[in-house]
């Protein structure tokens, strides 16, 4: 089942992200911006964005919504620097869009996945960690979680081109987190996806901000999964902005109270209804059993079949988040060298003291010896045979020549320069 945001917890999350607010830059800030297409003649078609203040903090999940045309994609490619805004100021990690050094910190799932066809999703996810330089290490240690996180291991063979639109989705939020970003744009991240997909990706948005801090912005249709994980909401229509705030302060109907309760006779809710209405000369207005959602309904079923390991040809349940998500360097440095260096101290064996008053051999002298000494002549084939059969005593090398040692030992004259 998807681990949405409780009420508690979504509140608990919006007040540290307030007491969070006054101590880091926000992620992503914008002032009065407006983007206007103009058309041949250069005379103004379009507004898309029209005077928007936006501002979105580090740590939190901020959701941008809005019907079709309302400038959602259009202030997304400016923050991506795929367009220049009309007027106004754009700054993403204190920085202009267009900033190289901010790429590597974003990772970004487009509304359609431009994918390369004829590479399969161990090919494509790879090429994307050539783009952002990873060692080739990393890249296959990242492919392998990443494939498992989103429930491709058995098809990562497959061709991209023959995945289904579902499939293709999952592939794209895989190398959307390949750089380990810091910064995750989502526009329509769910579009395609089954509902266990759906849950899923809602289940690693989540994940993803609660255990590694990662921003996300997510642009999606579908209020319910926004609903779901994110903390603040921004509602646009035509390119201006119409509400902004904490999910449940813009959700709350704070002219209803609702009571829960076990289940009730028939003559206690009449009673509690004479009660309400004598007492406030309020009415009850409905009074209903609560049922379980469609999502967590069809999620259960599933599950049980998976579990009864029904074979099937699609993506599989997705694993837990990759280990190298929110991993930066230096974070524990300090205890793996240690343990490093432990290990290795205990697999050297002490160096035997030297005699008193003889100086230490250098480093090289010793490597050098080490490399000029040889038998004056290599053992013939049925010799080896014949030591091998009867085993004798090693026979140390011969000293070095020490004129050959002082030779290598000896610096070059400096080279005349000019």
């Amino acid at each position: 089942m998807s681990r949405a945001w409780t009420d508690e917890q979504r509140t608990a999350h919006s007040g540290a992200l307030k007491v969070s607010k006054q101590q880091a830059p926000p992620v992503v800030q914008t002032v009065g911006l407006t983007k206007i297409f103009r058309d041949f003649w250069y005379r103004p078609r379009v507004k898309a964005v029209d005077n928007l203040d936006l501002e979105i903090r580090p740590g939190e999940v901020f959701g941008l919504l809005g019907p079709n045309g309302s400038g959602k994609s259009t202030t997304i490619k400016i923050l991506l620097g795929l367009l220049y805004p009309t007027r106004g100021r754009v700054a993403v990690f204190g920085r202009a869009p267009t900033d190289v050094a901010i790429k590597d910190r974003i990772g970004y799932l487009p509304e359609e996945s431009y994918l390369y066809r004829f590479l399969d999703a161990r090919e494509t996810l790879d090429y994307y960690g050539r783009l952002f330089q990873l060692p080739r290490p990393d890249r296959r240690r990242r492919v392998e979680e990443l494939l498992r996180m989103v429930g491709l291991e058995r098809e990562a063979r497959r061709r991209v081109g023959e995945y289904s639109k579902g499939m293709a989705r999952r592939i794209g939020l895989a190398q959307a987190l390949i750089n380990d970003p810091d910064l995750l744009i989502l526009d329509e991240p769910t579009t395609g996806l089954d509902p266990i997909g759906t849950a899923q990706i809602k289940e690693l948005i989540v994940e993803l901000n609660r255990r590694h801090g990662k921003t996300v912005l997510l642009s999606s249709h579908l209020l319910a999964d926004v609903e779901d994980v994110c903390t603040r909401i921004c509602i646009l229509y035509g390119g201006r902005q119409q509400a902004l705030g904490n999910t449940k302060e813009l959700l709350s109907r704070r002219e209803l109270t609702q009571i829960t309760a076990e289940k009730l006779e028939p003559a206690t809710i009449e009673r509690i209804r004479s009660v309400i209405a004598e007492s406030e000369n309020k009415r009850v207005l409905s009074v209903s059993a609560p049922s379980d959602r469609l999502e967590a309904f069809f999620i259960r079923i599933v599950r049980e079949a998976e579990q009864r390991r029904q074979t099937t040809s699609g993506a599989a349940g997705g694993g837990g988040l990759p280990g190298f998500l929110g991993a930066r360097a230096g974070e524990g440095g300090d205890v793996i060298e240690s343990l490093v260096s432990a290990a290795r101290s205990a697999a050297t064996p002490a160096p035997e003291a030297a005699p008193s008053g003889a100086p230490a051999p250098q480093p090289e002298r010793a490597v050098i010896e080490q490399l000029v000494s040889r038998p004056e002549s290599a053992e013939p084939s049925s010799a080896v045979a014949d030591r091998r059969e009867t085993p004798t005593a090693p026979t140390p090398p011969p000293p070095a020549d020490p004129s050959v040692i002082e030779a290598l030992l000896a610096k070059p004259p400096d080279e005349d320069k000019g």
